[in-house]
């Protein structure tokens, strides 16, 4: 979503409204399949996460404080191996079919501090390029690390942090499409 900056004056006709410089420009939404009575939005240059009713884009767009500009679906599968949950798929852009990347996704169910599972999902990640380099498949994958701090998240996971990676990849995509 984005800040309409060109919505009008309280009162009907009149000049614009000034946008506050606080009042952040972008706000990156997401809906988790998980969680589906939930919404998630990113106040990236704030560094913050909220977590609210799914209706909520409907609401500000209803308000005129956000638009939707873009639209973007990850639509894949989910693979149950062992203890850890791979989520798999592809990224496109809402009533289209053209790719524009792939996001892999894993869970690791005995572990839930980002912390203490760090070397088990280093390790699996290890695995996964070894594995991957042998099939000489064109592109490559980039381990996209979320600084989960910087929003004031816990190192207990949660679909907060989920959300935060989610947003964190939307903003990887988008800078390699105009790139």
């Amino acid at each position: 979503m984005a800040r309409d900056g060109a919505s009008a004056a309280a009162g009907g006709g009149g000049a614009p409204q000034q946008q506050h410089p606080e009042v952040p420009r972008e706000l990156l939404g997401v809906a988790l399949h998980e969680r589906p009575g939930l919404y998630f939005s990113i106040l990236r240059a704030h560094r913050l996460v909220l977590q609210a009713d799914s209706a909520f884009p409907q609401v500000m767009e209803k308000l005129q404080s956000y638009k939707a500009r873009v639209t973007l679906n990850f639509e894949g599968f989910q693979y149950q191996l062992g203890d850890f949950c791979l989520r798999i798929g592809k990224c496109v852009p809402n009533n289209s079919e053209t790719l524009r990347g792939i996001m892999m996704e894993v869970e690791y169910y005995p572990l839930s501090s980002i912390e203490n599972s760090r070397a088990v999902m280093d390790h699996f990640f290890d695995i996964w390029q070894e594995t991957v380099a042998k099939k000489s498949l064109p592109g490559h994958f980039i381990h996209v690390e979320s600084s989960f701090s910087e929003y004031g998240l816990s190192d207990h996971y949660s679909f907060q942090h989920t959300a935060v990676q989610y947003a964190t990849c939307l903003q990887q995509l988008m800078a390699a499409v105009r790139g």
